[in-house]
Order: C-alpha cells, then structure tokens, then sequence
C-alpha cells in the first residue's frame, strides 16, 4: 500500500518524498488505518520495522488537519538519548514543510540550550523520561497542555526502570480521553498491558510478526571459536567478507576499547562507542558512522537502539549477549527498512551458554559455520596490552584522594566498572592479579608488591598517639601538681642509718607531734588474732 492512498496532506507528503519513503512497511500500514482515524494504538513491532515513521506521520497529519487555534503539543518518550536524537533528526526531515517547532530534551549535557529552545517555544516534545519530568517539575513544560503521547519501545523503558517515571507523567497530562496515546513495544508484557488498560482509550492492538525482520531479511551465521582465538577469527571474517561498513558489539566496555584499538593496529580503522564517553563525543562518533566517516564502530549494546545507519552490511556479534531480545535489537542494526544484511555471532566458552535463549526466542537454530583454519589471520598487535593501559586512563581520569595513607579503592563509574580497590570491566570481570590501591596491595600469586612496601604493624603494646592540635585552638595550660616533700625542714630525709633520737626529733619538726619507740611488750604478737578466731570456730 502506498502512503498517497491515505489522502495525506500535501505538506506532510511532501516531507515523505524527501526521506525516500513510496510504499508503506508493514506496520505503517496497519498503524495509520487506526491512528488517522484518531484511535489509541498499542503496538507490537521489532526495531528496524519503520515504526518511527508510523507514528510522525500521524502526529504531522493530525497538526495539519486541526485548525491553529485548537492545536496541541506532542511529546515522544524515547529510553535513550540517541534514539531521541535520532527521532528527531527524522521529524525535522519528514516535517520539514509541516511548521512544527521540534526540540529534544535528554540527560547528560547542560540544561541552558535545551532551556532556551523550550523558551523559544516547542510543539514537538522528545526526550528520555528524566529529563522531561525535571523540566515538568519546574514549569518549563506544560504537560496539561499536550494533546498525544507516543511511548516508543516501552519494554526498553520499563527494563531500565522507568515504569513509575511513565505512569507519573501520563498522570500529570490529564485524563486518557482528552488525547491520543500512541504506544510502540518489541513485546507486550504485563508492564505494557497496564500503561494500556490504566491510561490509554481503548487501544487497538497492532501486532507484526518478529521473523519477517530479524530472520527473513537477514543472514545469519555462527562460529563456534576459543575465547583466545576470536580475534585472529574475526580478522579473517574481515578479510573474507570486505563489508564497507560494520558495527561490532561487545558485552563489556573494555572489550569494546581492546577491540577497536587491536582492530586499528591491524588495518582497520575502528572507533568504540560506549556509555562512558560524554555526550558530546557519543553523538560526534554517531555523526561520523552515519555520514560514512567512520567504517568500523564496536560498541557496547548502548548503541543497540536508536543507532540507524543507512545500507549498513554487516553486524557481528563478537560476545553473545546475555539476553535475548538484545541480540535482536543488535542484528537490527542491518536489514532496515526491507532490505538485506549480515548477522556474524562468534561464540566463544565464556558467553555460549546464552545462545540457547537465543534460538528459542528466535524458534529457530542459527546455522552453523565451520571454521577454516585459513580464517585464523595473524594478529599484528599481539602483546601489546590495551586492558592496561584503558585501566590506568581510567584511573588517571578519575581524581586521585589526597590521604597520607594511599589512593582509596572503591570509586566506580558508569557501566559497573571500580577503579581503585579490584576493578571491574563491564559486566564486573576483574582482571589477573586483583590488584588494589590503598591500604595495602594483594596480588593472587602471593609475591610482594614492588610499588610500595606494606607498612610495619604497630605493636599491640604501644600507646597509641593523641591527635594533633586544630590549627588556632587556644592550648590549655598544664596543671600545677605541687610535690609532696618528705624533707623535715632543716634537714635531709632519714633514713635507717640515722640514730634513733635524731629521727624522733626530725619526725617531732616534720609533724609537731612527739614520737616514742615502742617497747617489745606494747607490740602486738602474732597469731593472738587468729588463735581467738580459731577458738570460737573450733569449740568442743
């Protein structure tokens, strides 16, 4: 079917004819016949489907086909930055000639640019979830005021924990029949069901089959390789298959580094894109891969959604994903909008046990490849260690404590990676020897570390020091203790050598008292005590 047959507005037609687009996907057919007619819209649809161009289509019709003074704003609520940023870029290309004024609104960078567009005025509304609410909250946006609501893959929103973010803005726009909802998921779970049945009109469900996208239009091949040969194993897929384009995925983000940088030495020029590098340079990277520059992107599945790069030939999986759903969402990346693609899985000992959940979800096994042992291509970088040296930029990155007592271990950053104390990578492997900065290294090999020696253990015995003075606290005098003299006055202490009448009489000045020598029949004997204490314990 093509998009005329929907007796569209000229101005939106155009803005078709510009992206390209002539027959309508799948899922824009079935969505427009229920969403131009002003129907609330629950839809099941895999990425790559063209479901973004579903829903813009009925938001540019709806603006144009309502009179100025009864319009309403409209907001997108997408899981990530770059796929908000890559929703727009499609809307200001689709609604080029509609008038819409279009900002996006996500975390990350500063809030002045995104203020002064909202101040500027803003018709088409799209951000990730925090971002929106902050500006909610402080009045900036007028959620009162919006007049349709598209959740787009709303499964990956709830699995980031956005659920209780998406229920409190749907709450703040009103009641569910004084505007339309357009809802997008790759699944319809309980979570999704409930956002239907609580806050949308009596929804249409729109389900399109997954296997048309990630099986049909894709093909896949798996190779079953040592976790120690997978590099060697993935430049001869290189060298075998030439793609002018692919996207490499890694489960951790220091694979993802390793990866890129080996790939570099080798020939290929590669970039790594993962959650830790600013924003900024995110979209910069995106930018470059979409216009061509940069031919070879290994990335972390942050990249997964929201990345679309045209005719891209090839994605391979260098570590199987841990769930599911994520390895659709990868080989997504290729095959879009009807066309064909290459889908490389390289399971290894470490990450196999995830391809079972896989071939279930996708009912069906992924075929396998033989290896040629002429696939095993040398690597020119071997020895160099690129884990080394990502973990100390990190940690150099990263302030360093200024205690006497060594850096403190502990400080993490985005993606579960610490630095410091045991690091951790990615999904928190941590590297040989365990090592750690502070109070002390450990190394598993048991050796002493050659950085700096452990310091001697302080005796259980020694009196432990008292804290030093805060700098200008007033010292308190010491007390005066007066010391007791045994000295008579005019003379020395005696002692049992001095005569006994010079004794009494030092005594007599000392304590003006006379003193007597006791007599030998005034001494009390010994025993008399303890012969009247027996007597009356031993009566007969």
């Amino acid at each position: 079917m093509k998009f005329e047959e929907f007796n569209l507005h000229e101005d939106v037609m155009k803005g078709i004819r510009d992206a390209g687009f002539e027959s309508c996907m799948p899922v824009q057919e079935e969505t427009l016949k229920h969403t131009l007619q002003g129907r609330d819209v629950t839809v099941q649809s895999q990425t790559g489907s063209g479901k973004t161009a579903a829903f813009l289509v009925t938001i540019f019709q709806r603006w144009c086909t309502t009179k100025p003074e009864e319009r309403r704003s409209t907001i997108i609520i997408a899981p990530t930055r770059e796929l908000a940023v890559q929703i727009e870029e499609e809307a200001k290309l689709i609604g080029a000639h509609v008038g819409m004024k279009v900002g996006c609104f996500y975390g990350g960078v500063g809030y002045k640019q995104q203020e002064d567009d909202l101040k500027g005025g803003v018709d088409l509304y799209i951000g990730t979830p925090g971002r929106l609410i902050d500006f909610g909250q402080s009045r900036k946006i007028d959620f009162t005021s919006i007049g349709t609501v598209v959740i787009d893959e709303a499964d990956r929103l709830f699995d980031m924990g956005f659920y209780p973010d998406i229920r409190r803005m749907l709450k703040m726009m009103g009641p569910r029949d004084g505007r339309m909802t357009m809802l997008y998921s790759a699944t319809l779970g309980t979570k999704v069901l409930n956002v239907a049945w609580e806050h949308m009109n009596m929804p249409v469900e729109v389900s399109i089959e997954p296997e048309h996208i990630t099986v049909n239009e894709i093909t896949q091949e798996l190779y079953h390789v040592a976790g120690n040969q997978k590099f060697s194993l993935l430049l001869g897929l290189m060298k075998k298959y030439d793609p002018p384009n692919a996207i490499i995925f890694t489960n951790m983000k220091i694979t993802a580094v390793e990866v890129a940088k080996r790939l570099s030495k080798n020939g290929y020029a590669a970039r790594f894109l993962m959650g830790d590098l600013p924003q900024k340079k995110r979209l910069s990277i995106i930018n470059r891969v979409k216009h061509g520059e940069i031919r070879f992107l290994v990335a972390t599945d942050v990249a997964a959604r929201g990345l679309h790069v045209d005719d891209l030939t090839m994605v391979i999986n260098y570590d199987i994903p841990e769930d599911p759903e994520s390895y659709v969402h990868r080989i997504g990346r290729t095959a879009r909008a009807g066309k064909s693609g290459r889908a490389v899985t390289l399971a290894c000992e470490k990450f196999v046990y995830g391809l079972e959940p896989i071939e279930k979800l996708l009912d069906k096994k992924i075929p396998v490849e033989w290896v040629d042992e002429s696939l095993f291509l040398e690597d020119q970088s071997a020895g160099i260690d690129f884990r080394a040296e990502y973990r100390k930029a990190s940690s150099d990155g990263r302030g360093k404590s200024s205690r006497g007592g060594g850096q403190r271990g502990g400080q993490r950053s985005g993606g579960g990676q610490r630095s410091g104390g045991g690091q951790r990578s990615g999904g928190g492997q941590r590297p040989a020897g365990g090592q750690r900065s502070g109070g002390g290294q450990r190394s598993r090999s048991g050796s002493a570390p050659s950085a700096r020696p452990a310091p001697a253990p302080r005796p259980s015995s020694a009196p432990r020091s008292k804290p030093a003075p805060r700098p200008g606290a007033p010292k308190k005098p010491a007390k005066q203790v007066p010391l007791k003299s045994t000295a008579p006055a005019g003379g020395k202490t005696p002692d049992r050598t001095t005569p006994i009448d010079k004794r009494l009489e030092m005594y007599r000045q000392k304590y003006g008292e006379d003193f007597q020598v006791a007599s030998a029949d005034s001494r009390p004997k010994k025993g008399n005590l303890v012969s009247r204490i027996r007597k009356k314990l031993f009566r007969k």
